[in-house]
């Protein structure tokens, strides 16, 4: 008669380590859920900050001022641009610029890009955009006759991957953002 081959103790190896791996993708999954909750979370809130804006000033006020603390994120610039007239803002200041300059940047920028980077946007202002790893581009579209411009999101600590899955969230921000900078615009 032929021999009997015991594959209990390789089934057993073999079914203890898909175990592991399902265990460890669905712990991945967890914590990408939460990520993904709390990313959710903060822009519903950067949200309802921006809209309780009372006029543009409050609004980029907000928007340089609250929104770092409450994307978790390190600096917010904004560049806004409607007929000739430019200006950019952030933590420090709000202060004119060339329309061209804004016009350059709105050129070359897709609705939204989240990237890592050596050095931040210009938008940043040269000492800041030195110390940014990490960046989200928000495009500002508006009507001919409402500002456009770009928010630029920074962070000093680099991406640890290559991801856009917020960027549905972010193009919710930038509509968001345009609806009250029309509104702001057109209550003054």
């Amino acid at each position: 008669m032929g021999q009997v081959v015991q594959f209990e103790q390789q089934a057993v190896a073999t079914l203890r380590a898909r175990l592991g791996a399902a265990e460890e993708a669905n712990e991945d999954l967890i914590a990408f859920a939460r990520g993904h909750s709390d990313a959710v979370a903060s822009i519903n809130a950067a949200v309802l900050e921006a809209i309780e804006a009372d006029s543009l000033e409050d609004l980029l006020d907000i928007i340089a001022n609250r929104w770092p603390d409450i994307l978790g994120i390190d600096l917010v610039a904004i560049a806004l641009m409607v007929g000739g007239q430019a200006f950019r803002a952030d933590q420090n200041a709000i202060e004119r610029v060339e329309a061209a300059f804004v016009g350059r940047m709105l050129a070359h920028c897709p609705r939204v890009e989240i990237r890592s980077v050596n050095s931040g946007h210009a938008l940043f202002g040269a000492p800041a955009a030195a110390s940014v790893r990490a960046e989200a581009l928000i495009r500002i579209d508006g009507a001919p006759s409402y500002p456009t411009g770009l928010i630029v999101l920074g962070q000093r600590e680099a991406l640890s991957i290559a991801s856009s899955h917020g960027s549905e969230l972010l193009l919710f921000l930038g509509k968001v953002v345009a609806a009250t900078v029309r509104r702001c615009v057109t209550n003054r």
